[in-house]
C-alpha cells in the first residue's frame, strides 16, 4: 500500500530521510573512483612551480600537488619514452616487458597490462593523446592516440579500428578537446581510467602561438654545471647531448627556417605560418646580427632553448587546467583520481646538457603529483623511493583491484596516507637499466642504483667504468669518488646490493655483465 508522505508523522519523515541519506553516502563510497592519468613527455621536474621553479607557469599542475600528494624521489627504470610507456602499462622493468629502446620494436599486447586489468575490474577504459609504443592500444575501450611521436600543429590521429585523421589545431588543445568529448559520452554506469598523453614538451619545442614569447622578458640563470668538464666520467665525456655541439639552430632554436622546405615547418597553415614567421624572424635577425661566436653563442641557445621549452610547457599546463575545470564542472571531481607525471626527466641546461637517459638525477626523477579527494590529505610529500614500475600496481590498488603476480612494482597508496606512511616498510635501493646505444646521442649503456644518499653505476658497452656519487655532499654529480681511499667498502656494500636487485628483477642480461666488470 503506497502511504503518501503527509499522512507519515514527523518522526517516521526524520527516519527516512536519514536512511535515504545514509545509503546515498554509502553508495558514493562504495563507488570506485575514477582515474586519470595526465602523461606528458620530457617535462622536467626542475621545471615546474610545485618543484620549486620560481619562473615556470604551471599553476595546474601545482593546483594538484597541493590539493594532494608531490612524490619528491619519483624514479624511472630506463630514462626514455617508449620504454617508460610501456613500463607504465606492465608494472615491468623494460628486460621483461620486452621494450627496452626507442626503435621500431612493436610493445608486445600480449602480457599482463593495466589497461586490460581494470577493465576486466569493471572500468571503462581510453588513452587519447601520445602513446608512441609502435603499436595499437590494447586493453582500451577507447583510444585515439597520435602515430608515433606526432605533431604540434595540424596533427594525425590514430583512432578505431586504425583509421587515421587529420585535424586543424594545437596538439595540446586538441588532445583536451578529445578527452573531454570521450567524458561526455563515455558510460556513465562504469568508472573509468583515462590516459591523457600529451606531446609537450617534446624536442622540436614549438609552442602554441599564443604563448609564444611568453618567456622573452626572462633570462634563465645558468646551471652551476653548465660548463661541466666531465672529468672522471668517461660516459659523460663522450655523450652527443650538449646544447653547444648538439642543438640544431634551425630546427630546434628555428633560425633561418625555410618555411616552404623544412619538413616541420611546412604542416603550419598560412595562417600559423604568419604568426610563427613573424617571431622567429625577429629570432633570426637578433642572433645574425649579434654574430656571437664562443660562450656567448653558447649561452644564447641555452636562453632562446629554456624560452621555447617553457613555453611550450604554457600550453601543457592550461590544458590541464581545462581538464580541472571540467572535472570541476561536471561533477566528476570528488571521485576522481587525477595524476600528472613525465615518461621521464630531462635536462635543463645541467651538465650543458638537454634530453635525458643518464641516471644523473634530472633524467632519472620525474615529476609526479597525485590528488585523490577524501584519502590523501592535501600538502602531502612523499620522500620514499618511488619507481615508475609502481604505477600501474598503485592504481590498480586505488581501484581495488588485485596487482597481478607478474608486475615488479608495488603499490605506495599506503604511503599517501598520512596515518599509515611511518609504519610502512618501503625499499631502500632503487635499480636502473639504460639501453640505447649508440643513436641518438651517444650515451652508454649502463645500469645502477640509487639510494636515499648513494648512487653507484656502471657504464658498459665501450665505457667499461663504474661512478659513485655521494648525493648529500655532491647533489649536482661532478665528482666521481669511485676507487678513492676510503670508499672500498662503501663500493662493495652497494654492489652486493645491486646485484641482489638484479637477482629479484630477474635482470639476467645485466648479471652476466656484472659478473665480468672491471673493479
Amino acid at each position: 500500500m503506497f502511504v503518501k508522505p503527509e499522512h507519515l508523522n514527523r518522526p517516521i519523515l526524520t527516519l527516512l530521510f536519514f536512511l535515504a541519506a545514509t545509503f546515498s553516502s554509502f553508495a558514493q563510497t562504495a563507488t570506485k573512483p575514477n582515474i586519470i592519468f595526465i602523461f606528458s613527455d620530457d617535462h622536467a621536474y626542475q621545471g615546474i612551480g610545485a618543484y620549486g621553479n620560481k619562473i615556470a607557469k604551471t599553476p595546474n599542475i601545482d593546483r594538484i600537488a597541493r590539493e594532494g600528494a608531490l612524490l619528491t624521489n619519483n624514479l624511472v627504470t630506463n630514462s626514455i619514452c617508449g620504454p617508460s610507456r610501456a613500463t607504465l602499462l606492465t608494472g615491468k622493468y623494460s628486460h621483461l616487458n620486452g621494450y627496452k629502446r626507442n626503435d621500431n620494436t612493436k610493445f608486445n599486447t600480449n602480457q599482463t597490462l593495466l589497461s586490460e586489468t581494470l577493465r576486466k575490474s569493471g572500468y571503462q577504459t581510453a588513452w587519447i593523446g601520445k602513446m608512441h609504443l609502435n603499436s595499437l592500444p590494447a586493453g582500451f575501450d577507447y583510444w585515439n592516440v597520435l602515430p608515433g611521436q606526432g605533431h604540434y600543429y595540424n596533427p594525425e590521429f590514430i583512432g578505431q579500428p586504425n583509421d587515421t585523421t587529420h585535424h586543424t589545431g594545437y596538439v595540446s588543445d586538441l588532445i583536451t578537446q578529445f578527452a573531454t568529448s570521450w567524458l561526455d559520452k563515455r558510460d556513465n554506469a562504469k568508472p573509468f581510467f583515462l590516459i591523457v598523453g600529451h606531446k609537450a614538451t617534446h624536442r622540436e619545442w614549438m609552442p602554441d602561438l599564443q604563448d609564444l614569447g611568453a618567456y622573452d622578458d626572462v633570462t634563465f640563470p645558468l646551471p652551476s654545471t653548465f660548463y661541466d668538464d666531465y672529468k672522471g666520467r668517461v660516459a659523460a665525456l663522450q655523450q652527443d647531448m650538449t646544447i653547444d655541439k648538439t642543438m640544431r639552430m634551425k630546427l630546434d632554436l628555428k633560425v633561418g627556417v625555410d618555411y616552404d622546405k623544412d619538413w616541420l615547418y611546412k604542416r603550419l597553415n598560412p595562417e600559423q605560418r604568419k604568426v610563427f614567421k613573424a617571431y622567429y624572424d625577429k629570432v633570426s635577425k637578433e642572433v645574425t646580427d649579434k654574430n656571437l661566436t664562443g660562450k656567448a653563442l653558447i649561452e644564447w641557445k641555452y636562453q632562446r632553448y629554456l624560452r621555447d621549452y617553457f613555453s611550450t610547457a604554457n600550453s601543457l599546463d592550461r590544458n590541464i587546467g581545462k581538464l580541472l575545470d571540467y572535472l570541476d564542472k561536471s561533477g566528476l571531481s570528488k571521485n576522481t583520481v587525477v595524476i600528472y607525471a613525465s615518461d621521464q626527466g630531462f635536462y635543463l641546461g645541467e651538465h650543458g646538457w638537454f634530453d635525458k637517459r643518464f641516471i644523473y638525477e634530472e633524467s632519472l626523477k620525474t615529476p609526479f603529483v597525485i590528488r585523490y579527494p577524501g584519502v590523501i590529505k592535501p600538502g602531502t610529500k612523499v620522500d620514499n623511493l618511488i619507481v615508475n614500475a609502481d604505477w600501474a600496481p598503485t592504481m590498480l590498488n586505488i581501484a581495488g583491484a588485485k596487482t597481478p603476480a607478474d608486475m615488479q612494482g608495488k603499490s605506495f597508496l599506503p604511503l599517501l596516507k598520512a596515518d599509515r606512511a611511518a609504519q610502512v616498510p618501503w625499499r631502500k635501493e632503487a635499480y636502473y637499466h639504460y639501453y640505447e646505444f649508440p643513436e641518438p646521442h651517444h650515451v652508454y649503456p649502463h645500469f645502477g642504483l640509487r639510494t636515499s644518499r648513494y648512487k653507484l653505476v656502471y657504464f658498459y658497452g665501450g665505457a667499461d667504468s663504474w661512478e659513485l656519487y655521494d648525493l648529500e655532499k655532491d647533489p649536482t654529480e661532478v665528482s666521481n669518488i669511485y676507487g678513492s681511499a676510503g670508499t672500498e667498502k662503501l663500493a662493495a656494500d652497494l654492489k652486493g646490493k645491486l646485484k641482489a636487485l638484479m637477482n629479484e628483477y630477474k635482470d639476467d642480461e645485466a648479471l652476466k655483465i656484472l659478473a665480468t666488470a672491471k673493479k
